[in-house]
């Protein structure tokens, strides 16, 4: 298991996206063009502002590979969409040959995950569709509230490597912002409380810690989930770059206590503030602890100038959009 991820550099308007709508099961809308996605991105980085959130900055890629979950399509897999029930969610990876990909490895013990944010950065879930043999993945809405929402299938193919791609969604409805929390060292959820111990500096391992109580009481016992103590999604205020890490140590290695501590090593490239969720089990139940954090680059850096964006994906068959249906909570399934 990786003690430490890298997140690519981050690059604001790259996302080719569609739309969804849920009413009739279905994600609609076209993939965006490069100066669409700049437009919708100046929009969301207003939203930000009247949130009292500074825009995300500019910032380069890491090579010429975007970073994950900025694209419906890349390395010739696309995120499409797929007939669905009111209420659902459906989707299909399309692979290379064009058919839809059936054969994935399981990453953290599962083939998929898919992750939803609302663009405010909350409404925060984490869930594992079921995938019917034709290659449709498909799993009870997990869009809560009206807004704007992103999405990330986070999927190993076989005989691939792994990948994210990411897709807006839109609920409709009335929409209210949420101001983005301030950053704080400690997070309650259901009667647990989470201190939060390290800093990210971009463009160096950050080495955080994570301590989960309860009543007062260190957790001694936390239970494996997705085959670890826990483990961290990092979204970026404004354009919702994402990073997926897991901690130090495996369960059962003979050396990883079951908490209260856990550790984990994320080299951001970027600065900017990011939104951090904490998944970890314990008597028999995944909760979610989420925290604010800012990276700030040290004083005398100058970023470099970010690389030119690459072309937008082709543009998918879609429908119109109808109404939207989804489930309350940080559920995972």
């Amino acid at each position: 298991m990786n003690t430490a991820i890298k997140l690519g550099g981050f690059v604001l308007g790259l996302a080719g996206v569609f739309g969804a709508a849920y009413g009739a099961g279905q994600l609609s809308g076209p993939v965006r063009t490069t100066a669409d996605a700049h437009q919708s991105d100046s929009a969301h980085e207003s939203d930000s502002a009247h949130r009292g959130g500074a825009p995300a900055p500019s910032d380069p890629t890491a090579g010429s590979r975007p970073p994950g979950g900025l694209l419906v399509s890349e390395r010739g897999y696309t995120l499409s969409p797929a007939p669905a029930a009111a209420g659902e969610f459906a989707f299909r990876i399309i692979g290379p040959d064009g058919r839809p990909v059936t054969d994935y490895d399981v990453a953290h013990d599962q083939r998929m995950h898919l992750i939803v944010a609302r663009r405010d950065l909350s409404g925060y879930r984490h869930v594992h569709p079921a995938m019917d043999p034709d290659g449709t993945w498909r799993i009870t809405s997990p869009l809560t509230t009206p807004g704007s929402w992103r999405a990330f299938a986070d999927f190993a193919p076989s005989a691939a490597e792994p990948l994210t791609l990411g897709v807006d969604l839109s609920v409709p409805g009335d929409y209210q912002p949420r101001p983005l929390p301030p950053a704080a060292p400690t997070a309650s959820t259901d009667g647990y409380t989470v201190r939060l111990d390290g800093t990210l500096t971009p463009g160096r391992t950050s080495r955080l810690s994570m301590t989960v109580s309860r009543d007062g009481r260190p957790v001694t016992d936390l239970q494996p989930y997705l085959g670890a103590y826990g483990h961290l999604v990092a979204l970026r205020d404004g354009d919702l770059a994402y990073l997926h890490v897991h901690p130090e140590g495996t369960p059962g290695d003979g050396k990883t206590p079951a908490g209260p501590g856990i550790t984990f090593s994320v080299e951001v490239p970027s600065a900017g503030t990011y939104r951090l969720y904490l998944d970890f089990r314990h008597a028999g139940t995944v909760r979610t602890a989420e925290f604010t954090l800012t990276a700030a680059r040290p004083a005398g850096t100058v970023p470099p100038a970010p690389e030119q964006a690459p072309s937008p994906a082709p543009e998918p068959t879609a429908s119109p959009d109808t109404g939207a249906g989804g489930t309350s909570g940080h559920g995972h399934d």
